[in-house]
């Protein structure tokens, strides 16, 4: 399985050792994140730290050992989908137009979120954490 990651969900993984996290280090699923997404959780750095009761150090220790099992795909790479994920994504939520345009650009399964935004567009299939759980679950009995 390969999917797109919404920040929300490595976010999510750096607050909590839960649920969330063990599937991120399942090495039977191919993860992909738009590169700006890690600027994203370094704008967000000082909540991180605050809310996951981690120091700084530990959060970028845990982001390193989560990005292990993650391949950050540079921009370059998905400016030619850009415009297209812009279109359907337009009247939507435009900053989630970058993980669109990245699963436009690779094969893969969907994008697995927790935003809701990503229900209202109907290109790409949308994963949330309760689903991929479900269906882990059900591939191991």
């Amino acid at each position: 399985m390969k999917l797109i990651l919404d920040t929300n969900i490595l976010i999510s993984a750096l607050l909590k050792d839960a649920t969330v996290r063990r599937i991120l280090v399942n090495p039977h699923i191919e993860f992909f994140l738009p590169e700006f997404s890690l600027e994203e959780i370094n704008k967000h750095l000082d909540i991180i730290v605050e809310r996951s009761n981690l120091t700084e150090k530990e959060v970028h220790l845990t982001l390193s050992l989560l990005l292990t099992n993650i391949n950050v795909v540079p921009s370059e790479q998905i400016i030619r989908k850009y415009a297209e994920a812009e279109q359907i994504m337009e009247r939507i939520d435009r900053d989630d137009v970058p993980f669109l345009a990245l699963a436009l650009t690779l094969q893969n399964d969907g994008i697995w979120t927790e935003d809701k935004h990503f229900q209202k567009q109907s290109k790409i299939k949308v994963w949330k954490t309760a689903d991929l759980v479900s269906t882990l679950n059900a591939e191991t009995q």
